[in-house]
């Protein structure tokens, strides 16, 4: 299999562009349905669809213009476009929807071509029915065509391009100096056969006019300079088009009645100055449509299979092999000929439009949208060349795309829809480690996060904290020592706030701590990814961990509005790293902070289902934030089957006038607690704390207790000796919270 998809002799300009868009651009729909429109629509409405049809191909225009002069443009067209900005696995799943839709185009021209002929039909020397007539002719010039194509490929399909392009604007002169079929018809705009067609119906018929952008683009591996003629054929094309259509539209609707042409599907020939150039021109833009067609939907199938799209290996390299001299793709001229010879076999001209006019508004939105979050996503990468397409340009093309799918047929658009979910689900399943739409929207929520933190921090400079939420962060340096910090905080972040999790490296910031910092991130990422946390991740390299927290607790936070809280933990059997949260606790002082600190044990988080509150009369100013903890913790998916019980140890002449004070808190807040899950232990002189709690909770998953800094820093073992527990979390609350 060749390496390249680019013709190796390629030597086409824009010429060759200009002329295959602009072949399909003024083809079969022209000739043979512009009457039909005006007869539904009038010429009001025709304009209308000229215009909206226009407002969907001229951004995309530009935006195929932006790209192409932003990347190196190989085989493929409109499909190496997409898949280079989308990724290879959504841009398969748009590129086989777009080669289906190239495929079933032939058979459109061909069927169309057909049509050339019936003002032959009464001088044939014998009788034959009409449908098998033109039948015949189809199936034979589709016969000739894949010979020719398959045995001289894009340069004898280019050669009578040019011949076939020269009729067809002939064909357009001579209707242009034509008279009215009758006397006395007057130019209006909403002049129409009663009960017509829809608006929408007809545009889905008339819309594969416009449609020859794609075209054009499809020759990109057969271009010497692709940057330069894909964005002038293009342009330049669809220009010359879109005028070509208005006057074509008022040339007609002043020259016959809406039944005349709603009766003759070839009424530009009796407006003619010369009648039979119009079948001629039909045929002329027919043939020459049908070639393009023909040579780029094997292109874009051959640009499918160098990617190693489809899940069969064989079969890729089967249709991505080209001819040896010229890398003609017979392969997939091969498959293309075989679908429009089926369609040509049961379909007919609206029946194929419709199909196409689906297909091609799908990659045509797509386009659109690949432009727009370019733009927004502003990577220095993206560098086009070509500075005349705005992001709005790119927004309206790809919303009216969308928007008009539905419209035009909303059956056909969700079939194509859930064909193309479909498709790009089994190429992700066969190729999961290839870049999907990540590749793209990464620059685009990047742009969104960065706006976003910035009007959270302009919004909230005046404002007074009304609502507690953690904004939390933890600094550890035995992240792969004991997983319990990271599940904490992942689990207090997972739905109410935002958590950073920074590992700590001891020394000085060097290209050796540098690398090992990188590693560390990386573990850090591959970790929580199993674990699908929601927390953001760093490291973070100091001399001292006093250093490293004073740095941390000055940062401003992913969320825009800064830190609040902050968790320690240590492990029981080797408490050392209790010593970092009461070395620095003047600094958290100082900076408002809430500090949490985990005393993890063998037990860990056992089977998460219960979490215990405690409660005490020398630290009842923790209360609440220790109940706001228990709720946030039991949000999280893992403990949804958790049930919070509160312990209230207080002197028992106080326990009544508590007891009131508690469920009102509870009831207040609208916390799941049940009253019967709160329980008052009177205190007596001779219990300890720590001996009731051991005593109550041994079999919790979670014990969340209160403390005061000033007694911690004279008896560190308040915090330790809790026996054969599971994990402890202790609460200290920098200033009361509302619940």
């Amino acid at each position: 299999m060749r390496k390249t998809l680019t013709n190796p002799n390629a030597g086409f300009g824009a010429m060759a562009v200009f002329m295959t868009a602009i072949s399909t651009i003024l083809g079969a729909i022209l000739f043979l349905r512009f009457g039909y429109a005006l007869a539904n629509v009038g010429l009001g409405g025709l304009i209308a669809i000229i215009v909206i049809g226009h407002v969907v191909t001229v951004p995309t225009a530009l935006a195929v213009a932006e790209i192409a002069t932003n990347q190196r443009v190989q085989g493929g067209g409109a499909y190496y476009i997409i898949s280079r900005s989308f990724g290879l696995n959504i841009g398969g799943a748009i590129g086989l929807a777009l080669f289906l839709s190239q495929a079933v185009s032939v058979a459109f021209y061909i069927i169309a071509f057909g049509e050339a002929f019936d003002p032959l039909i009464p001088y044939l020397p014998f009788e034959v029915d009409p449908l098998v007539f033109k039948k015949m002719v189809t199936l034979t010039l589709m016969s000739i065509l894949s010979v020719v194509v398959i045995l001289r490929g894009a340069n004898i399909g280019m050669k009578a391009l040019y011949g076939v392009v020269a009729l067809l604007f002939v064909s357009i002169i001579f209707f242009l100096m034509g008279k009215p079929v009758s006397e006395g018809i007057e130019l209006s705009f909403n002049n129409t056969i009663p009960n017509g067609d829809g608006f929408f119906v007809v545009f889905t018929i008339i819309f594969p006019a416009f449609t020859g952008i794609a075209a054009g683009l499809g020759l990109s591996g057969d271009l010497k300079d692709p940057k330069k003629a894909i964005p002038k054929g293009t342009l330049m094309a669809t220009i010359v088009g879109m005028v070509i259509y208005i006057i074509v539209a008022f040339k007609l609707a002043s020259s016959a009645t809406p039944e005349d042409m709603q009766n003759d599907q070839l009424i530009m020939a009796k407006v003619s100055a010369w009648g039979p150039i119009i079948p001629i021109g039909l045929a002329a833009a027919c043939l020459s449509s049908a070639i393009g067609s023909l040579l780029v939907a094997p292109r874009t199938l051959q640009a499918i299979g160098f990617d190693c799209i489809l899940p069969f290996d064989n079969f890729n390299n089967w249709i991505a092999k080209g001819r040896e001299a010229d890398n003609e793709p017979i392969n997939g001229s091969v498959i293309t000929i075989f679908i429009a010879f089926f369609f040509i076999i049961i379909g007919d001209v609206n029946f194929v439009a419709e199909i196409i006019s689906m297909f091609f508004m799908i990659t045509y939105g797509f386009i659109c949208l690949i432009s727009f979050l370019e733009h927004f996503a502003a990577d220095p990468s993206y560098r086009p060349t070509f500075k005349y397409n705005k992001w709005y340009f790119s927004l309206i093309g790809a919303i009216l795309s969308f928007w008009l799918m539905f419209q035009m047929k909303w059956t056909y658009a969700a079939l194509a829809t859930l064909m193309m979910a479909v498709t790009y689900y089994f190429i992700t399943v066969a190729n999961p480690d290839r870049q999907g739409l990540e590749k793209l929207f990464k620059g685009v929520i990047f742009q969104l996060s960065r706006q976003i933190q910035i009007f959270i921090q302009r919004a909230n400079k005046d404002e007074q904290e009304a609502h507690w939420r953690p904004f939390a962060i933890c600094v550890s340096e035995d992240s792969f020592k004991r997983q319990a910090a990271f599940d904490l905080l992942r689990w207090v972040c997972y739905k109410h706030g935002f958590g950073t999790y920074i590992h700590f490296i001891k020394g000085f910031l060097n290209k050796e701590t540098h690398v090992e910092s990188q590693s560390v991130l990386k573990r850090l990422i591959h970790q929580s990814e199993g674990s699908k946390s929601r927390l953001y991740l760093d490291t973070i390299i100091s001399p001292s961990y006093t250093s490293a927290i004073a740095q941390v607790i000055q940062l401003s936070g992913i969320s825009g509005k800064g830190n609040n809280l902050i968790l320690f933990e240590f492990s029981r059997s080797n408490p050392e790293s209790l010593k970092h949260a009461l070395d620095n606790y003047q600094l958290f002082e100082a900076t408002g902070f809430d500090v949490c600190v985990l005393n993890s044990s063998y037990k860990g988080f056992g089977y998460k289902r219960d979490i215990h509150v405690w409660i005490s009369a020398l630290d009842f100013r923790n209360a609440n934030l220790m109940i706001l903890m228990a709720y946030i913790i039991s949000g999280h998916p893992e403990w949804r089957n958790a049930v919070i019980k509160i312990y209230a140890t207080f002197p028992e002449s106080q326990v009544e006038k508590q007891r009131k004070r508690l469920l009102e808190l509870i009831q207040e807040g609208r916390l799941p607690i049940s009253s019967s899950n709160v329980r008052f232990l009177p205190m007596t002189g001779e219990q300890t704390t720590q001996e009731v709690i051991k005593s109550h909770s041994t079999d919790a998953d979670l014990a969340i207790v209160g403390f005061r800094p000033d007694v911690v820093k004279e008896n560190p073992d308040t915090l330790i000796e809790y026996g054969d527990l599971s994990n402890v979390l202790f609460v200290n609350t920098s200033h009361k919270k509302d619940i």
